[in-house]
């Protein structure tokens, strides 16, 4: 977090699989990703024994999404709703 930079804005508690309830900092960041550019996202700001994950918020916020297949990242195809008038 201090390497970063990135100052604590709230809490979150998170679940676990085990369902082991822990609660972390969250801040912001700019993240770039090769060919997508750069973009605003939360960050869980993690304690030593955490791994390091790239959230489902982040991928969407670049327009992607895992193929859990085959283990690669793929363009969203994005949904919207409009109302009628």
């Amino acid at each position: 977090m201090e390497r970063a930079g990135l100052e604590p804005l709230s809490e979150v508690e998170f679940i676990l699989a085990d369902g082991t309830t822990i609660r972390r900092s969250i801040s912001e960041a700019i993240l770039e990703l090769p060919g997508y550019g750069e973009r605003h996202t939360p960050v869980v700001l993690g304690e030593s024994e955490d791994e390091n994950l790239l959230g489902m918020v982040t991928l969407e916020i670049f327009g992607l999404i895992l193929d859990p297949f085959r283990r690669v990242l793929r363009p969203i195809r994005a949904l919207m709703k409009r109302t009628s008038t």
